[in-house]
């Protein structure tokens, strides 16, 4: 079904998919589509997209916390260092989705963020498949809005090729949208202009 904005209880128009959860909206009008160009920031976000993949983001979100807690804060160079007792440690947190191969992929994510960092930034590869600004698209449903994108593809196989885990580029668009790579916020919603005015 193709939707278009949502007039909230405050009269703000907004993009349907956070509904009324007082959290997901939250994460609507204050994170999703701001761009983000903290290496580190951006290293936590490709990994929690990777583990919302077969799950909603809502179900990611309210466990936040503890896979920051579970994942040292996503200090990249601790995750590097997990051991088999580690990962099993992880396999034994409710707090976290338990999922072996995603654990696992998260410490191969972290080695492989390390060899980039040695020579470049993080942030600036990835800002480098929009040429460092902003894809700013005016959809005006949610039916418009792609799952993936010839950039997304080619950002995927990159990642890919260089290490990382659960990066398709079903997931890499999504982390796209979240980190302001694209501004996908339709074009009604209060977040569209924003958002727009926040790119560097």
């Amino acid at each position: 079904m193709t939707r278009g904005v949502i007039v909230g209880e405050d009269g703000k128009k907004r993009c349907p998919w956070p509904g009324t959860d007082p959290v997901y909206v939250a994460y609507h009008d204050t994170e999703w589509g701001v761009p983000e160009y903290d290496d580190q920031a951006l290293f936590e976000k490709l990994i929690l997209d990777g583990f919302q993949a077969g799950l909603s983001w809502i179900t990611i979100l309210r466990k936040r916390d503890n896979f920051r807690r579970a994942f040292d804060d996503f200090e990249p160079e601790k995750i590097a260092r997990y051991t088999p007792r580690r990962v099993e440690k992880l396999m034994g947190d409710a707090g976290i989705v338990r999922n072996r191969l995603k654990i696992e992929g998260t410490i191969l994510s972290a080695q492989a963020w390390l060899s980039i960092q040695e020579k470049d930034s993080f942030s600036e590869l990835l800002w480098n498949f929009v040429d460092g600004r902003p894809v700013n698209n005016r959809w005006r449903t949610t039916g418009d809005v792609p799952a993936q994108t010839d950039m997304a593809q080619r950002m995927s196989k990159e990642l890919k090729a260089r290490g990382f885990k659960f990066v398709g580029p079903t997931i890499v668009y999504a982390f796209a949208q979240a980190v302001g790579l694209v501004n996908d916020h339709l074009v009604e919603c209060f977040r569209h202009e924003d958002v727009k005015k926040l790119a560097r």
